[in-house]
């Protein structure tokens, strides 16, 4: 399988380190290129291709969301930075995610897994329609607790991201299968379940009621992401 090649933009030398560390522990990226400013990362892009950067945000020179904006062939970008503040202006400039620092290396797994399932099928050479073709099978397997379970479609309430671990409701239990988010999202049918937040994938069939920004299935309340909103809205044809 072929590396995802990632460059690291920070002007902090521990945090250069830390995420140099924390990228070599996963055995899908390879790091091309190790930058403390933008314009150093401008001359490593202009001559190499980049998959995934990482990008910190509050640089001298030229910040990290500047910096994003000229990147004309633009790699799939996850922020970095200590700066909260900055977040609605990353996810308008379509970024995987945005770390917050100091953040924790499941933290980050998360983050990587969004810009993979992002990158994977260009990498593979399948059209989008190929890789949203609906499942003909109605159900998954599911190894948790040393136990496989048969998870019906139908039965599952919502599933949300815990670091390696994927927690996922349905109607009669609660599994905890150690599965990257973005994997288990894979494997259910897009016509069913929404991503309504990074951290959330809903059975829409499932929704009791919506208010505001919380969506409430089987009585518990589940957040909307602000980026997830209108995408959401017009799945369930009210927008």
């Amino acid at each position: 399988m072929d590396k995802f090649k990632c460059l690291i933009v920070d002007d902090e030398p521990i945090a250069r380190d830390i995420l140099e560390n924390y990228c070599r522990q996963l055995g899908g990226l390879e790091i091309i290129g190790v930058c403390s400013n933008a314009l150093e990362a401008k001359a490593i892009l202009q001559n190499q291709v980049v998959d995934v950067l990482f990008l910190d945000i509050n640089m001298p020179v030229l910040d990290g969301i500047s910096f994003a904006k000229i990147l004309r062939n633009q790699p799939k970008i996850i922020f970095t930075t200590a700066y909260k503040e900055f977040a609605a202006d990353a996810f308008d400039l379509a970024a995987c995610d945005y770390l917050l620092k100091p953040f924790s290396f499941d933290r980050f797994i998360v983050a990587v897994d969004k810009a993979m399932e992002k990158l994977k099928p260009a990498k593979s050479g399948l059209s989008r329609t190929e890789t949203d073709n609906p499942l003909t099978e109605d159900y998954v397997f599911v190894k948790a607790d040393g136990k496989i379970y048969k998870l019906k479609f139908n039965d599952l309430l919502y599933a949300e991201a815990q670091g390696n671990y994927t927690k996922i409701v349905s109607i009669n239990n609660m599994l905890m299968p150690k599965m990257a988010f973005s994997a288990f999202e894979e494997t259910l049918p897009k016509s069913v379940f929404l991503r309504i937040h990074r951290s959330f994938i809903i059975n829409k069939s499932k929704i009791d009621h919506i208010d505001g920004n919380r969506i409430f299935i089987n009585g518990t309340e589940i957040p909307i992401g602000s980026n997830y909103r209108d995408q959401m809205l017009q799945q369930l044809g009210l927008l």
